[in-house]
């Protein structure tokens, strides 16, 4: 079973996210911001991560960089969900080193779609 890691400040999306994770047979964890996140990257190590851009303390963007900087944590595959989408905005999150992109609001066929393409 693949584990995804889900980090996203809104509660609700959080939550809605993890259940149609879940029911599709995939074990979730989630955080409520970047830095949470970032300290439940290691144990377990997911295989996927979704993230939210515009989150307080520390934003996705952040989020990728430090992943992304760390050795033990480069090779995760990483997906932005974002209520945003403007194309310098998916830009970056390629140049940074994300395997895609969902905008919010996605339908779950879309969501179960870019996280089984993004996983090795």
């Amino acid at each position: 079973m693949k584990t995804v890691l889900i980090i996203e400040d809104n509660p609700e999306i959080r939550e809605n996210t993890a259940e149609i994770l879940e029911l599709s047979g995939f074990h979730v964890i989630t955080a409520s911001n970047g830095q949470q996140g970032l300290a439940m990257v290691t144990d377990p190590v997911p295989d996927i991560i979704l993230c939210d851009i515009m989150m307080p303390q520390v934003d996705g963007y952040e989020v990728i960089r430090q992943l992304k900087a760390d050795p033990a944590t480069a090779s995760i595959p990483f997906v932005y969900l974002t209520a945003r989408g403007e194309k310098n905005e998916v830009k970056l999150a390629m140049d940074l080193g994300a395997c895609g992109f969902i905008r919010k609001p996605f339908d779950a066929g879309d969501l179960i779609r870019t996280v089984t393409q993004c996983l090795p």
